[in-house]
């Protein structure tokens, strides 16, 4: 069975050029046989933080967030797709992983990170690693960080030029680590149940 993984995105912007690596993601898992799916932080709607999912009653939780509670307790594995705002995570990001915690547990995640200039948003990656780790998943060692995205993506998540070639030198060892840990971390759930 394939795996199943969820690619996440952040970004409220109105022009929104971190999606391209989000879609080169999807598309880049899809073709090595992933189950891949996007989820956008912005299509979803979640509201400002209020209640966890688990803080609901049993069918009393809103329609958008139960969906994606199946959805994230069904995946095998998350890719965080992350910008960087002012030295961090983005708020839409962050607000959309905050109103879930045990539906996280056990599984792996891996970190892409872009931005306009040539930082390619890794104080955001580095932000994120403990914020995954505390949230219960296993972040592994590999990501990719993306500067210049306009330059390095076309619209349609095309690579070009010389930063388009670096990233698909990266993707592969990218997509080999998650689907390594994906296949340990599956294989241990079918083996014993977690501790907690």
């Amino acid at each position: 069975m394939a795996d199943r993984i969820l690619v996440f995105y952040g970004s409220y912007r109105r022009d929104r050029a971190g999606i391209r690596l989000a879609d080169y993601i999807v598309n880049g898992l899809t073709e090595r046989g992933a189950d891949v799916e996007l989820v956008d932080a912005q299509a979803v709607g979640l509201p400002m933080l209020d209640r966890m999912y688990k803080e609901y009653d049993a069918g009393e939780a809103p329609p958008a967030l139960e969906a994606l509670a199946g959805k994230i307790k069904a995946a095998d594995a998350f890719v965080f797709v992350t910008g960087e705002y002012n030295w961090s995570v983005q708020p839409g990001l962050k607000n959309l992983t905050d109103h879930f915690l045990e539906e996280w547990f056990w599984r792996p995640a891996a970190i892409a990170s872009y931005s306009a200039g040539r930082t390619a948003g890794v104080r955001s990656a580095l932000a994120w690693r403990g914020i995954l780790g505390e949230m219960g998943m296993v972040v592994i060692s590999s990501g990719l960080s993306v500067g210049a995205i306009g330059d390095t993506l076309e619209e349609n998540a095309l690579p070009t030029g010389k930063g388009g070639e670096s990233l698909e030198r990266q993707f592969p060892r990218f997509a080999d680590d998650l689907a390594w840990w994906t296949q340990a971390a599956k294989t241990q759930r079918a083996k014993a149940d977690p501790p907690f």
